[in-house]
């Protein structure tokens, strides 16, 4: 099953959920309400940018000390 983004249409509180159906958001952990809307969530990039083996620029989120700078 995947895990889906809610944003809840009463108080805007977000959550993700682990559904087996996108129309099955659930109650919202704050206030309880069962209107929620789906939201499209940005998703990770494996791999880097830069080419391998460059180390005089900082990794894909500006630091030098970072998973992606480690990974890359």
């Amino acid at each position: 099953m995947p895990i889906y983004e809610f944003e809840c249409t009463a108080c805007g509180e977000r959550f993700e959920r682990l559904v087996a159906r996108p129309s099955d958001g659930g109650a919202c952990p704050r206030c309880h309400a069962t209107a929620a809307r789906r939201l499209l969530s940005p998703f990770a990039v494996l791999g880097s940018s830069r080419p391998s083996g460059d180390a005089s620029r900082p990794g894909p989120c500006g630091s030098d000390d970072c998973a992606c700078r480690r990974a890359g």
